[in-house]
């Protein structure tokens, strides 16, 4: 990693980063984001609202930025929408006229950053003598001292072995509060560009939350990077960091934005917080949990719920033996399934595990905060690092993951089926109508008669749309998103052993 050395104390950090002699961004004719959204701050916003619009649009900018060829003069290029800007007024009129929306959404959340700020700042002292990772980070914020040092290496080493046989993909999370997440953003944007990575990154004020992929070698030092970041290094070790085979081919792009909560359970983290989970048990800990568990003559009268916290298409290829695996579509709806089902939670020692422990950590919370349980406890690093130590535990099946994958194995179990006849299968498809974003379950021998579509309504649309080319797009109705209640209401024979089911992700003809 570079060294972080302080620039001259003298110099203006703000028109370092800010400058834009080239192009006057008060010019509404390249870039008018969002006339509403100015209209609606205060006077005392408004004031910020010019800057928050330029640190917005250079922190944008910074994240195109690629290698300039060579033998040019120039020291970078720029590269967005797959067109190569060489000069800087011809990104920065691209960017003002086909992002103004992307700019107006980091504009508000600058906004919303700088509101936070000045709050906090009334109650600090100068200089930032209590907290002087702010004021660390404040003495230098370009992005690029923020980067890995690459020069040692050539562009065919960061980029060798990025197949899924020789590459790797990382899963990680960090709950840490962040007070400039669009620059965590860009900084992130910047570096898995620099390493050749592919993935997904979600950056909130409540942390981060990443899979990305490339050569070991990126990996590596993305993982370097991380631990060498002040804001990260005092939250994270080695081990928070999972690996699987992979590489970039796993991942169609590259994307990274900022949001409200860095996985989606659709609640403020103002009001439900990652402060107050559920216990953490190692996975040698949970072991022993799910033994105790399995070992009792009655699940059903048990004390104890071993709760997936996944969605149905995730725990149907794979899951804990004895498990309640709620019937839901995503995790935005685990609040409302624990609201409907409450009930099936009192008064009782809950163990909660998901694929990683990210949806846990908020997940266990929420459940906490009402108040009917015993006891909450959660599987530290999820069924990623349990199966690392116990690949022929507890856990029957694969183990679902969200890149092109679908599905990592760590034993023989087929706990599925083929969704049109019935044969032990467990290796996901992509509905073969087009448009359709559903994951199917079709054996070969199903496949080559045909059965490759999520259901028969959409197989149906399919021929349709083969017959008729001319007919580009169809509302989606499928019988399988029809059938399926979005939050499904359990009875308690159904505890110990989760439903099939099929829904609006997967296949439902069974």
């Amino acid at each position: 990693m570079p060294s972080f050395t302080s620039p001259d104390q003298g110099k203006d950090l703000e028109a370092c980063v800010l400058r834009f002699s080239d192009l006057d961004l008060k010019d509404t004719r390249l870039i008018n984001p969002s006339s509403s959204l100015k209209a609606e701050l205060d006077v005392s916003t408004k004031k910020k609202y010019s800057f928050a619009k330029k640190k917005a649009f250079a922190l944008f900018v910074k994240t195109k930025e690629v290698p300039a060829h060579p033998f040019e003069c120039k020291e970078k290029w720029w590269k967005c929408c797959q067109q190569l800007f060489k000069d800087r007024i011809g990104i920065h009129r691209h960017v003002a006229t086909q992002h103004a929306d992307e700019i107006c959404r980091q504009t508000a959340s600058v906004l919303k950053q700088l509101a936070v700020t000045l709050n906090t700042s009334k109650s600090l002292k100068p200089a930032d003598d209590r907290n002087p990772l702010k004021g660390y980070l404040t003495c230098n914020r370009e992005v690029s001292a923020w980067l890995p040092d690459v020069s040692c290496f050539s562009p065919d080493e960061l980029i060798r072995g990025q197949g899924s046989d020789e590459g790797e993909v990382l899963l990680y999370y960090c709950y840490c509060d962040l007070g400039d997440p669009p620059w965590v953003c860009a900084w992130q944007t910047a570096l898995c560009q620099h390493l050749r990575l592919t993935g997904k990154v979600r950056i909130a004020t409540e942390g981060i939350n990443g899979t990305v992929g490339g050569s070991k070698l990126a990996t590596r030092l993305y993982v370097e990077a991380m631990l060498s970041c002040p804001l990260f290094k005092d939250y994270m070790c080695k081990d928070d960091f999972k690996t699987s085979k992979g590489g970039a081919c796993c991942f169609p792009e590259l994307r990274v934005g900022v949001f409200e909560e860095i996985v989606p359970m659709g609640i403020s983290p103002n009001k439900i917080s990652y402060k107050k989970p559920g216990v953490h048990l190692s996975p040698g800990e949970f072991h022993k949990e799910v033994e105790k568990f399995l070992s009792q003559t009655n699940e059903e009268q048990s004390d104890t719920i071993l709760l997936d916290c996944r969605n149905f298409y995730e725990s149907k290829i794979g899951r804990f033996q004895g498990c309640l695996a709620p019937d839901i579509r995503k995790f935005s709806y685990f609040p409302s399934y624990i609201d409907k089902n409450l009930e099936l939670f009192r008064e009782k020692k809950v163990l909660m595990y998901c694929t990683g422990g990210i949806r846990c950590e908020r997940g266990s919370a929420y459940l906490k905060a009402k108040g009917v349980c015993k006891e909450v406890f959660q599987l530290k690093g999820g069924i990623h690092k349990y199966l690392e130590e116990f690949p022929d535990g507890f856990y029957k099946g694969k183990l679902f993951v969200f890149d092109e994958r679908y599905a990592l194995s760590y034993n023989s179990d087929i706990v599925s089926e083929c969704s049109y006849c019935g044969a032990p299968w467990d290796q996901y498809k992509l509905c073969s109508t087009p448009q359709c974003r559903q994951l199917i379950l079709t054996c070969p021998a199903c496949q080559r008669q045909g059965f490759t579509a999520c259901c028969v309504t959409c197989q149906d649309k399919g021929s349709r749309l083969a017959s008729s080319p001319t007919q580009s797009s169809f509302k989606e109705e499928c019988e399988c998103t029809a059938r399926r209640p979005r939050i499904p209401s359990e009875l308690p024979q159904q505890v110990s052993e989760p439903r099939p089911g099929a829904g609006e992700d997967g296949p439902c003809l069974r």
